[in-house]
């Protein structure tokens, strides 16, 4: 049996462009954090192993974030890990403190950011087959031939992941592996995050 996929929420960012938390703001009939945590409940659940589990990871705004995944977690298997060093961290450190809050049995991890609510439940239901079908350690959604989020590392992979050092980002690290990448299309949420008030007037629903 494939082991099961754990996703980490990269939620640790400070919000400036946005001026306020901007995980917090409203989405439809919940906020934009839990839109993103129940689309990846709902892409999970059709395609997924027993023993999913949801990681958030936080930093800035953490007393409010984590009381809304508290919320959650009646419904979802989802808790939070606390990057204290974000601000200078960035995402790279976010990345490594969720990996290292995985369970035991994770066999993969599904990377997704807090603030793309607009990210549809087929595309992690996609990439999760694709990992499942092919067996490719990494697995990247692409739009016009730009990649996006999120994207899945088998645990294989951790290990670098948790040794590169803060300068390096994602798309550093996926170029190192272009050859092992296993590319699904999707639309273009994938590349679609929410950075000021313009953007979130623009596509709140």
């Amino acid at each position: 049996m494939a082991e099961p996929i754990s996703v980490i929420i990269l939620a640790a960012g400070e919000s400036r462009r946005m001026g306020q938390p901007k995980l917090l703001l409203p989405w439809g009939e919940t906020t934009v954090l839990g839109k993103v945590i129940t689309t990846f409940a709902a892409g999970l659940v059709p395609v997924a192993t027993d023993g999913w589990e949801i990681i958030v990871v936080t930093g800035a705004a953490s007393r409010h974030v984590e009381n809304l995944v508290l919320q959650l977690s009646n419904n979802y298997p989802v808790h939070t890990i606390n990057n204290p060093d974000y601000a200078n961290s960035g995402m790279l450190g976010s990345l490594q403190a969720g990996l290292r809050a995985v369970s035991s049995t994770g066999g993969a991890a599904l990377i997704g950011l807090g603030d793309q609510p607009q990210v549809r439940p087929e595309t992690i239901q996609s990439i999760c087959a694709a990992y499942f079908q092919t067996g490719s350690s990494l697995v990247v959604p692409s739009f016009r031939q730009r990649r996006g989020h999120p994207w899945l590392a088998s645990r294989s992979l951790w290990p670098e992941i948790l040794a590169l050092p803060a300068t390096t980002t994602s798309r550093q690290f996926l170029n190192a592996h272009i050859k092992d990448i296993e590319y699904v299309p999707a639309d273009e949420s994938i590349l679609q995050d929410l950075d000021t008030p313009e953007e979130y007037g623009r596509l709140k629903p």
